[in-house]
């Protein structure tokens, strides 16, 4: 099984349409910068017994009826696949998802299902692995757009009148559907498994769990995305509420005003569901470290150099004046009809760029009075990871310009990419789990989240 491509993914809904036409529905939600079709299935609820259940009492109340649904008044669930263009699992996810509440529809009882493909078509175009067989394989087409250029993150870094149209299609499903849960998903190229809340889900760690204890998939007790947030129980994070000092060192913005918020306004809950590529048994160590400071002084010490290594390398590329050859940038964010060896620099420039530009804020971060005196093992294991992966992913995008360009810095960078992805995967000793199994365990993880809200609301209604 491989991930599928945007286009992949739409011929792949539009069959499942034609095969379901009275429960199955695909429409195009909006446009990418580059044109292409943001794509959205809908899978229509079936008709309840009595009045559709009351998850409202425990925050998603009175619920308008969802256009293009059956069964009277309809609550909504929206999945989010390809948020980030180098987590390609989740539009096999939404898919499979999508086949399973066709075969099982006790979910959709009373509520329709919305999966919408892929956010960011044009990014999942530039990172092209469909099957990578090692993590230098997924470093070599790596492409990941920076903050303001991210469906999801654009509305905490921009400004309204500057929000790119993948954004505004999202925003616009949400405001159109209200769901009442809105799941996003996500990937990490190696650790471990983890879910961010936007609301507690009282229940779900048990069946998270579960899930990845049978998948054989490690749970990330110490998720750097999530250092300081509350978690009521193993893998599972609640975003902190405002005022709150568990800011988390690694949303420097205001996570509030992404679009996992945006549900909000209409009573939803959004749950973020990560999987891992290559798993990694470091991440869920529960033993207290011995020497947090010192481990964090030594891993911004190293970032700090292997990003200097990046930087110079970068600023051989701009000495060759590759940011300005309108010859080999080809529109905002479209690879060319070509091969892989020949991107359109711009975009991964951009991308460099920021990734260099955030790393001296968040080893500031790692070395201030903030840092955590005490520790687990997993936590340090996870920051380790989240630094090598940082100077590793600007030097991989930086290296696909410089090699299509004939670059003599391409070599040398070559090199120091192939030792950091070997070093990476040594040191974590990463195992593949097969893409069945991330689409398995993340489908698992979307419909317990769902389940455990209803069971939230009838418990809290009384009923």
């Amino acid at each position: 099984m491989c991930y599928p491509t945007p286009q992949e993914l739409g011929l792949a809904a539009r069959a499942l349409a034609d095969e379901h036409p009275g429960e199955v529905r695909l429409r195009q939600a909006g446009t990418s910068r580059a044109g292409q079709p943001i794509w959205v299935l809908s899978v229509a609820a079936t008709a309840t017994a009595g009045p559709v259940d009351a998850i409202g009492t425990a925050g998603t109340a009175g619920m308008a009826c969802t256009a293009g649904t059956a069964g009277g008044d309809a609550h909504s669930v929206l999945v989010v696949a390809g948020a980030h263009a180098n987590e390609p699992v989740g539009g096999a996810t939404a898919l499979s998802l999508a086949r399973r509440l066709l075969r099982d529809p006790a979910p959709r009882a009373g509520c329709a299902w919305h999966f919408l493909l892929c956010a960011d078509p044009d990014g999942a175009d530039l990172h092209r692995t469909p099957r990578p067989y090692s993590l230098l394989d997924y470093h070599r087409y790596f492409f990941r757009p920076p903050g303001p250029e991210q469906p999801e993150w654009a509305p905490s870094l921009l400004p309204a009148d500057r929000l790119p149209p993948e954004t505004l299609a999202l925003t616009a499903l949400i405001d159109e559907l209200r769901p009442v849960l809105q799941v996003s998903l996500h990937a990490t190229d190696l650790g471990g498994t983890w879910v961010q809340l936007t609301r507690d889900i009282p229940g779900l760690a048990e069946p998270f769990a579960k899930s990845a204890a049978d998948l054989r998939i490690p749970v990330e007790n110490g998720a750097s995305d999530a250092a300081g947030w509350p978690s009521p129980g193993p893998g599972i994070f609640v975003i902190p509420e405002p005022g709150s000092a568990a800011a988390g060192a690694f949303h420097p913005e205001d996570t509030r005003l992404s679009t996992w918020y945006h549900a909000h306004r209409y009573g939803g809950t959004t749950a973020i569901v990560e999987v891992p590529m290559w798993a990694s048994d470091l991440v869920d160590d529960p033993a207290p470290h011995p020497d947090p400071r010192g481990a964090l002084r030594m891993l911004a010490g190293r970032l700090t150099a292997d990003s200097a290594l990046v930087g110079a390398a970068r600023e051989q590329a701009r000495s060759r004046d590759l940011d300005a050859n309108p010859a080999r940038d080809r529109g905002p964010d479209r690879p060319p009809p070509g091969g892989y060896e020949d991107p359109a620099p711009a975009p991964l420039l951009r991308a460099v760029d920021w990734t260099l530009a955030l790393i001296p804020r968040i080893t500031a971060e790692w070395t201030g009075p903030g840092a955590p005196a005490e520790a687990t093992a997993a936590y340090i294991a996870s920051i380790d990871a989240f630094g090598r992966r940082l100077s590793l992913r600007a030097a991989a995008m930086l290296l696909r310009v410089l090699r299509a360009e004939g670059h003599p810095a391409a070599p040398g960078l070559d090199r120091l990419v192939t030792g950091w992805c070997e070093e990476f995967a040594a040191r974590f000793g990463a195992r593949w789990i097969p893409v069945a199994t991330q689409v398995e365990h993340q489908s698992r993880a979307v419909l317990a989240a769902y389940d455990k809200l209803v069971a939230a609301g009838r418990a809290a209604g009384g009923t």
